[in-house]
């Protein structure tokens, strides 16, 4: 039983990694909490959908998911976000109207009903751990989070882009005085960050399902793992994710009148004697 409920746990952290990754690159940089990232969420499970309804390949709607989020993140920071540079509570305001008209264009689009995403054959079925059974989806779901997190680790760490990436986490007015064309890094890191919140909302719709209102459910999970990791931490993104991830598994399972609580307090916890979070380190004066 306990077993069983901490790979769930880890499928769930996962996911939630796949999308917080994202968000905490864009937040950790542009300094602003983007409030579309899950409307990216949202509308990439329906790209994804579409896709997959269309061309019968799941691998398929994934990347069109992926791409058409990287694709809208990046018209939302070049023309919109780019003008309010600076300006943190009009860029907030600005990200929190574009996934309000966002989210009412899937609906007018997709309907209001929830969409569940087929699971590829090749994924289908389950293996054994002993006498535990164990989805083949669930498991490719942690692997994936692996291959990602290892990917993005040898970009930051082993990279020039990812040098510069984290020198402007610390301090990008510095990198800006470089030479550094940090407008252009902005938009870039924004692009990526819709691209893994598409993937997030394809692996997320087949995992559960996709469906009006869930995008902000799922966001509030991300901030949750940011504010608890720390902002444009990625270790941090990976210790939030399984915090999360364990918490509500765990609380679902044994406490659910309890859920909400155990994965609001460590973050409130947190907030009070580290507000910088567990990994994040204080903004440079």
């Amino acid at each position: 039983m306990i077993f069983s409920t901490f790979l769930n746990g880890l499928t769930i952290a996962g996911y939630l990694f796949i999308m917080a990754i994202g968000l905490n690159l864009s937040f950790g940089l542009l300094r602003i909490v983007n409030m579309s990232h899950g409307t990216f969420y949202l509308f990439g499970g329906f790209v994804g959908w579409n896709v997959l309804k269309v061309t019968g390949n799941w691998f398929l709607g994934l990347l069109a998911a992926g791409i058409s989020m990287g694709v809208l993140s990046f018209f939302e920071e070049f023309f919109l976000l780019r003008r309010a540079r600076g300006k943190t509570t009009m860029e907030t305001l600005i990200t929190l109207s574009f996934s309000v008209i966002c989210a009412d264009l899937a609906i007018w689009i997709w309907g209001g009903f929830p969409r569940q995403i087929k699971i590829p054959k090749i994924l289908m079925g389950q293996f054994s751990i002993g006498s535990i059974n164990f989805p083949k989806y669930n498991l490719f779901i942690i692997l994936f989070a692996a291959v990602i997190g290892i990917t993005f680790w040898l970009i930051l760490k082993k990279t020039k882009i990812g040098m510069i990436i984290r020198a402007g986490v610390d301090n990008f007015e510095i990198v800006s005085t470089l030479g550094i064309n940090v407008g252009r890094l902005f938009t870039w890191v924004f692009a990526v960050s819709g691209f893994m919140a598409g993937l997030a909302g394809m692996i997320g719709g087949t995992f559960q399902m996709i469906s009006p209102g869930e995008d902000s459910k799922v966001m509030i999970y991300t901030l949750l793992i940011v504010i608890l990791g720390g902002m444009g931490s990625f270790g941090g993104a990976i210790v939030g994710a399984l915090i999360i991830g364990m918490i509500f598994t765990f609380g679902s399972v044994f406490a659910p009148q309890f859920a909400l609580f155990f994965m609001f307090a460590p973050v409130a916890i947190v907030l009070v004697f580290r507000p910088q979070g567990l990994f994040g380190r204080r903004p440079a004066k």
